[in-house]
Parts: structure tokens; sequence; C-alpha cells
């Protein structure tokens, strides 16, 4: 992999939206949408707590290097207006160091959906994966429910390369996914 620091490409920005490293001080905001359960509900988890909200900010806030499987970029997203309001994140997963294989994944505040925040947010972070990070293909995996994903990555350019039917449980309920990738040498064309 290369030897570029995620952590280093931060703070990105776009258009309308500035992506940087959580702080402490971003507890409260990010809370407010990550202990939703409509959240939640695509996540395959439960909502998270203050408490966890904080620990996963504390534990990723530094970032971590861009050269081992499990490595992580997590990116508070802020409007350019208001850059101290976290209105999501977008998470980017080195899966397999060898292969150049990124998860990417994104999370906001349904106070802030319909506006395209999402994909303007994930578009950065795809070209980020793709320029400096050197990743050779970037995924997403989303519950089948959950539309406003689908739309995006489709919006992104990435095509569904699967459907995992049942494939995971969310309390008491099989959820199914869809997979949806794009290669660098698509993404650059």
């Amino acid at each position: 992999m290369t030897a570029v620091s995620p952590c280093a490409q931060a703070p990105v920005t776009t258009e309308r939206l500035i992506l940087r490293l959580f702080t402490a001080d971003d507890v409260e905001d990010r809370y407010a949408y990550q202990a939703l359960p409509e959240v939640a509900r695509f996540l395959y988890r439960p909502p998270l707590t203050r408490e966890g909200c904080a620990e996963s900010i504390a534990a990723r806030a530094g970032g971590t290097p861009w050269s081992a499987d499990g490595d992580v970029l997590l990116l508070a997203v802020c409007r350019a207006e208001d850059p101290g309001v976290v209105i999501g994140e977008v998470v980017l997963t080195l899966v397999s160091a060898r292969a150049r294989q990124a998860e990417i994944g994104w999370v906001f505040n349904p106070g802030y959906a319909g506006r395209g925040y999402a994909t303007e947010a994930a578009r950065a972070v795809v070209s980020l994966a793709f320029g400096p990070l050197g990743v050779h293909r970037v995924f997403a995996r989303l519950d089948v429910l959950n539309t406003a994903s689908v739309r995006v990555c489709e919006r992104l350019g990435m095509r569904r390369e699967a459907h995992l039917v049942d494939n995971d449980l969310d309390g008491d309920r099989w959820g199914s996914e869809y997979v949806y990738a794009v290669l660098g040498r698509e993404w650059r064309s």
C-alpha cells in the first residue's frame, strides 16, 4: 500500500462541505444521529450511546496509518458555512492492503437528508482513495432497504456486484445486502 497517511489528507473540502477528523467537541453532534433507531437499523447494530460515540471518536481521532488490513479513516462532515457542526460522517476502511481494497460507508443526520451531502462527501473520499491513498477498488455494502444509500452508490457510478439474501441478522429481522463497487481505472475515466 501507499506510505501516505490518510489523516495527512484531511481536511478535504468540496464545493459545500468540509471533511475533517473528529474531535472530542463533536460527540454531541455525532450522538444526535448515531443514537437514532432509524439510522442504526441500516448499520446492523443498536444505536450508539453518548459514551460509545465518545469512545469511537477517541479511538479514531488521530486516525490510523494506511498500511494494514483494518486501518480506518473516519471523517466528520460539516457544511462549509458552519464548520463547527457535524452533519454526518464518511468512513473508509482498508479491507485488504495487499489487494488495495477499501470499503466506504456514510452515516448522516436525517435532518440534512435530501440535499446531496452524502453523495458529495462520498465522492470526495472515493477520489482520495483512488488518488493519494492508492486504492485499486472501493466497495460499499448496504441494506437493500436503504434506498437513499443505493441512490448514492448509483450517483457515484458504482456498479451493483452482488445481492446477498438474508446474510445478516438485525435483531429479529434478517437483512439482505447489496454490494456496490468501482475500480480506480473506471473512476478516472
